[in-house]
C-alpha cells in the first residue's frame, strides 16, 4: 500500500515536471536511511551522463553528518557536469520532500553553477 503511493507521487510529480521543462536534462535523487546518491538522464536517450553517490570510495571515507555529505555530493556532481558541459537541468526530487538532505544538495548544485 505504501510503495503504491510512493510510486504514485513520484510518477505525478515527474509528469508535472516533463511537461514544464522541455529540452532540460533530469537530476534524479535518491535517499536511503544511510546513502544519498543523485544522477543526471537524457530522457531522449534514456541514458544516465553524469552520477555521484556516497558509496563511492572517496565519500565513503569521510565521517560527517548526512547533510555534509549531501552538499558535498552536490558539489561533486556539479563539477562533473560542467566537465560534461551539462548547465541547465530540472530537479527531480521523486518522492521525497524538498527538505533535509534533498534539500541541502539542491543548494550545493545550484551553488556550484547549475540552474534550474
Amino acid at each position: 500500500m505504501k510503495n503504491n503511493k510512493t510510486l504514485k507521487r513520484t510518477l505525478r510529480n515527474r509528469k508535472k515536471l516533463k511537461s514544464v521543462n522541455n529540452g532540460r536534462l533530469r537530476v534524479a535523487v535518491y535517499k536511503s536511511t544511510k546513502n544519498f546518491s543523485a544522477q543526471i538522464i537524457d530522457d531522449k536517450l534514456h541514458k544516465t551522463l553524469v552520477s555521484a553517490s556516497s558509496i563511492e570510495k572517496d565519500l565513503k571515507s569521510k565521517k560527517g553528518k548526512k547533510i555534509e555529505i549531501s552538499n558535498i555530493l552536490g558539489e561533486l556532481l556539479a563539477k562533473r557536469a560542467k566537465e560534461k558541459k551539462i548547465g541547465k537541468v530540472y530537479f527531480d526530487r521523486g518522492s521525497y520532500k524538498y527538505h533535509g538532505r534533498v534539500k541541502a544538495f539542491a543548494e550545493a548544485l545550484r551553488k556550484n553553477g547549475m540552474e534550474f
